[in-house]
């Protein structure tokens, strides 16, 4: 599961769940910018950083950790004094570091040298499994905290978050977009679940309408026009002469038998 991938996605499109996690006002979000910022002379990129409108605010670092690395805190920091040595710094700075569980959190001896920075109130850690959720637990909190719940919590509980989108938010692209980032996790938790399990869980109409649906139907006819191409080749028709048959372009023909090898 890339779990890197997802908590980022949910910043981008949710970002004052970011907020939230930190203790913050959600209405923080109109003052900043998720985006990702290249570290000069390293050819390095830091992902996930809330870049402030105004530059008397801090700026926010995120690091997502499932995995153990006795080194997470010391890569994180160093990229976080080498960014404020490249641009200004005097820059105001906060780093939160969002960790599956503490157990996979390094040692007190691993983390000795920093201690003092994790003790600040620069540094929020957040252990997932230890968040506790419930209805009046804002959204993107109970979405990402779907990234570390059972097959049996995840299912009860994507089921009571659809029916919430649902209801709360009669902006169908909004809508649409939530609810695809839901499909998004409930595949990468569970992807052995099928089509009909999923239109269960969503709704037929909705499910069609999101991107993963879209993606499968743009698959689905790429495959067809594979099929029908690879008929007319074999029956010596040339690429123009296909072209005409399938109402495609000759370079789009060219693309699909390049396809075919």
């Amino acid at each position: 599961m890339k779990t890197d991938h997802i908590f980022y996605r949910i910043f981008k499109e949710l970002p004052q769940t970011f907020f939230e996690l930190w203790g913050e006002s959600p209405e923080l979000v109109n003052d900043y910018r998720f985006d990702s910022v290249e570290l000069k002379q390293t050819a390095f990129r830091i992902d996930g950083v809330f870049l402030p409108e105004n530059l008397e605010n801090p700026i926010y670092f995120t690091e997502v950790q499932f995995q153990k690395d006795p080194k997470i805190y010391l890569r994180l920091f160093s990229e976080i004094f080498t960014y404020l040595r490249d641009n200004d710094p005097a820059l105001k700075w906060r780093a939160m570091i969002i960790f599956r569980s503490r157990s996979i959190e390094p040692t007190v001896r691993q983390r000795e040298s920093v201690q003092p920075l994790l003790d600040s109130p620069l540094v929020r850690r957040i252990y997932l499994n230890e968040i506790e959720v419930n209805e009046t637990t804002p959204l993107g909190v109970q979405i990402i905290q779907l990234v570390v719940a059972t097959k049996k919590q995840l299912l009860q509980r994507v089921t009571r978050l659809i029916a919430q989108v649902k209801q709360q938010f009669a902006d169908e692209p909004y809508r649409l977009q939530l609810l695809n980032l839901l499909e998004v996790i409930v595949l990468a938790k569970l992807p052995q679940m099928s089509r009909q399990e999923l239109e269960t869980m969503f709704g037929v109409e909705d499910l069609r309408n999101t991107r993963f649906a879209q993606e499968l139907i743009e698959e689905a006819e790429q495959q067809a026009k594979l099929k029908i191409v690879s008929r007319l080749l074999s029956k010596g028709l040339s690429v123009e002469e296909i072209a005409e048959v399938v109402e495609l372009d000759v370079e789009q023909i060219q693309e699909i038998l390049n396809n075919l090898n």
